[in-house]
C-alpha cells in the first residue's frame, strides 16, 4: 500500500496509542490536507538521522486523525490515532513535497499479554527507573492498564534516544518489548541524568 509519511526523530506509535502532534511546516501541512481529503492517514517513521531526505527506518506506524484543529495561520494540532505497524518496502518517486512509500502491513499478535512474573518485573524496574529520573508517576493507574497498553505506552513515551525507540518499536511480540524495555530502563537508568543525550522526546 501507498503511504505519505511524517518522518520525525524521537518519535514513534503504536497501534491503539495516540501521538499528539503540532504540524507547521509547509510540507507537512500539505500531508495534513491531502490525509484529510482522503482516508485521513498518516505513516509516522522515523529518519535515521536528522537530516534533509535522511534514509528511514524500516519499520513505521500508520496512524488516524482522529482529531484535528486547523489554526488561522495554517498550522494544525492533531492527534494521530495508531492503526497498524508497517514495514516499508521501497520509497517511491513523487512529485509531493511530502516523501510516500510502498509498505506492507504488520500483522500483530490479537490480545497479547505477559505472564505476572514478567509483568511483576517490568513494573518493579519502572519503579527503579523513575524514582531515579525524579518522575512523579500514579502507580495506581498504571496497574489498572492492561499489558499492552502499559509496555506499548511505555515504550513511546521512554526518554531514550531514537535508536533504542526504534528497536523498541520493531520488536516482533509484546513479551520480547518488554525485555528490551527493562534492559533499556537499565542501561539509560545508570546514566548520569544531567547527560545531555537523554532527553524527553
Amino acid at each position: 500500500m501507498r503511504i505519505s509519511i511524517f518522518p520525525l526523530p524521537g518519535a514513534i506509535l503504536f497501534p491503539g496509542l495516540q501521538l499528539p502532534l503540532h504540524i507547521f511546516e509547509p510540507r507537512y501541512r500539505a500531508l495534513v490536507k491531502d490525509a484529510l481529503a482522503r482516508d485521513r492517514r498518516i505513516g509516522m517513521i522515523q529518519p535515521q538521522r536528522a537530516a534533509e531526505g535522511a534514509p528511514l527506518y524500516a519499520v513505521g506506524c500508520l496512524g488516524r486523525i482522529d482529531e484535528v484543529e486547523a489554526l488561522e495561520d495554517g498550522r494544525f494540532n492533531l492527534i494521530l490515532e495508531g492503526e497498524a505497524r508497517f514495514r516499508i518496502i521501497r520509497e517511491l518517486d513523487v512529485t509531493t513535497p511530502f516523501r510516500q512509500v510502498e509498505a506492507e502491513l504488520i500483522e500483530d499478535e490479537e490480545g497479547a499479554s505477559l505472564s505476572a512474573i514478567e509483568r511483576a518485573g517490568f513494573e518493579r524496574e519502572a519503579r527503579r527507573f523513575a524514582d531515579m529520573q525524579g518522575y512523579s508517576v500514579d502507580w495506581d493507574a498504571v496497574t489498572r492498564l492492561d499489558d499492552e497498553s502499559l509496555i506499548d505506552g511505555t515504550s513511546q513515551i521512554v526518554p531514550f534516544d531514537p535508536a533504542s525507540k526504534q528497536a523498541l518499536l520493531e520488536t516482533r511480540t509484546l513479551t520480547e518489548r518488554c525485555e528490551l524495555l527493562i534492559q533499556l530502563m537499565q542501561f539509560f537508568g545508570r546514566r548520569d541524568s544531567d547527560d545531555d543525550r537523554v532527553t524527553l522526546q
